[in-house]
Formats: C-alpha cells, structure tokens, sequence
C-alpha cells in the first residue's frame, strides 16, 4: 500500500499515459466528463448536433444555431491549440504535485513555450475560482498570514520604503477552516483591521457557528460565539480552542511560494490561493475523481490571454522587471551594432 490516506485511489504516471495513449482517447475521457448525458451544443444547449466529416474546422456541428464547437468550447480551454492529451497531464501534475507545480516545469514536461505553461495553469486555476457553498456551521478556524518577501533578501532602495517593521508592505491573506467538512476558504485582503476580517468570518459562517483565532484584537467582538488562544505568550491550544487546522493549510500555502513559484505578484495573488483551497476541498477523493471535477468546474469558465494580462490596479513587479530587461537589451544590442567595425563601412575609411 503506498504511503498516504488510505482510502484515496492515487494515479501513477504509467496509468496515466495507459489511460491517455492517444488524443483521440482523451478526447473521449474529455466529452464523457463535459456531457455524461450526452453531447449538446455549449452555445445554445441544443441537442440536435451531428459529427462534421474530418473534424474540420470543428468536429461537431450544430443544427439550431449553426455553429460548430468541440469540446473545448464553453470551457476554460476554449480556442486553446494545446492538444487535449497535454491539458489533461497537465491537470493531472497540477492536481498530484503538493505544492503544485511551477510553469518552467510544465514547460519541460509538456514541451510547450513558458508562457503557455503559464497560461495554461491559470486556465486550469479558473476551476476554483469561484465557491458559492453555503456558510460553515463551525467549529471554524480563521487564520491570516503575509506574502511580499522577506526584508533581509530587500535591496536597499525597497527597504527605505518600508517605513516600519512587521507586515508593512505585504499583502494579507486570510484562511477560514471547517473542522467538521474540513473544506477551507481563503482571500486576499487590503486591510486586516476588524472591519475587514470580521465581515469574512460573518460570510462564511453560520450565525450560531463556533469560531476559534488567535488572540489579533481585530478578532474581538464578533457577532459570532469566539475563543481564542494567546499566541503571544505561547498559548497554541486551550481545550477545543486552537487554529492549527487553518494553520497547516498557510503553511502549505508558503512552502509553494518559496519552493515551487518563489515569485507570485500582488495582481495574481487570488489565483494562486484559490487554486490551494480549491484542491484541499477535494483533498480526499482519489486522482481520477479530482480530475474529472476539476474538468467539470471548467465548463462555463473563459479566461482570455488579454484578460490575464490586463491590468487590474495591482502591481505586477514580474512585468516591470521583464520590460527593464528588455530595455537593458536593447541597449546592449545597440551599443554592439553602434561600435561593431561593419558599422563603419559606409564611411569609406582608409586604414593608411
């Protein structure tokens, strides 16, 4: 028995590629996932669709609305070129890898350019992007914590910014967690003044829900029945009052940013902590069936390249240093083609 939770059915990479031998394979896995009733047109919902000789330019061809579509329409995977047998290994490494997995690495293991690494997993990340479960009965576990970088590995110039010590400059984060379903729900927050994190407690929980946190003076005060334990002085738990559940989850969540992403920019912060709640919820079920739900989730989802590039009103530091790369080359390149000696052979200079 491999190691792990016992009553979950893993995937080997070997079942994988047996399951996946050929496109047209998972193309079949693919459309018994999106229309386990039957194929329909994703456009208008008409069941009255035929196959189109040779696939071309789609492989489906609705009658109602005329249009053709294939699988992919609807979907988060929509207008993609990447063949279905790639999309669904990479399902399968996002789903299998603890701390998910970084675009270099999809890169290498698919053999796509990186920026389709990348904008495939912000596809597939479109599957949890969105929870409208109901509020959680409790006992529930609220948590925050800070991304941003550490001061010590700052420059200079980033570090005369910071105007104080602790949290000053970071992006909060915070996480709640129901001890009875364990499913988890997580945000980035601006503030994390009582207000703010109040108001994300009283969302997702019941009104007579339990809630326990630390000993944060944001915390006190909720129109919810509170306990807490007093990290400040050691206290991690008192009875059933702890935070160690939320906590595990945070710590999953930090490991990834320094083990496998090492940079994640304020614009695209959500994307990545809904893609780890989203995965700890179907934490339980076998691979098979995380992927077959990941695929269902995608249904309804588009996320155009212009869309995710887009400015959204928070920084992208990876952009700004790309395109100050970029501009350190083009001067280089300048420079060299300025003092190369053919450079100089419309002057017509003689060597005497």
């Amino acid at each position: 028995m491999v190691p792990g939770k016992y009553h979950r059915k893993g995937m080997t990479i070997v079942e994988l590629m047996d399951m996946f031998p050929t496109e047209s394979a998972a193309t079949a896995w693919f459309e018994s996932v999106i229309w386990p009733n039957g194929r329909y047109c994703p456009k208008c919902g008409s069941l009255h669709t035929r196959e189109v000789p040779n696939a071309k330019p789609m492989p489906y061809w609705c009658k109602d609305c005329r249009s053709y579509f294939s699988v992919k329409t609807g979907t988060a995977m929509q207008s993609s070129k990447i063949p279905l047998r790639k999309w669904a290994i990479a399902i399968y490494l996002c789903l299998t890898s603890l701390k998910s997995v970084s675009s270099m690495k999809l890169q290498r293991d698919l053999g796509v350019s990186q920026p389709t690494a990348w904008f495939m997993m912000h596809r597939i990340r479109k599957a949890w992007g969105y929870d409208d479960s109901q509020p959680f009965d409790g006992p529930a576990e609220v948590d925050e914590t800070y991304f941003g970088g550490k001061r010590k590995n700052m420059s200079n110039a980033k570090r005369k910014e910071l105007t104080s010590r602790g949290a000053v400059g970071k992006t909060a984060v915070v996480g709640i967690k129901d001890r009875e379903t364990n499913q988890v729900r997580a945000e980035v927050i601006v503030e994390t003044d009582a207000e703010t994190l109040q108001n994300f407690v009283e969302e997702n929980t019941a009104e007579d829900a339990t809630v326990c946190t630390d000993d944060a003076a944001a915390y006190k005060g909720m129109d919810r029945l509170h306990e807490s334990v007093r990290h400040s002085v050691g206290e991690y738990v008192w009875e059933m009052a702890h935070a160690n559940g939320i906590e595990s989850f945070r710590a999953m969540l930090k490991r990834a940013h320094g083990g496998t992403f090492h940079k994640i920019s304020l614009k695209h912060l959500q994307r990545y902590v809904s893609e780890f709640a989203g995965k700890h919820n179907i934490r339980n079920s076998g691979t098979l069936a995380q992927m077959r739900d990941t695929v269902a989730r995608l249904v309804g989802e588009r996320l155009l390249w212009r869309d995710l590039v887009a400015d959204n009103g928070l920084p992208n530091l990876s952009q700004k240093r790309c395109r100050q790369l970029l501009r350190r080359c083009t001067l280089q390149v300048n420079v060299r083609i300025n003092t190369h000696p053919r450079s100089f052979a419309h002057l017509n200079i003689s060597s005497s």
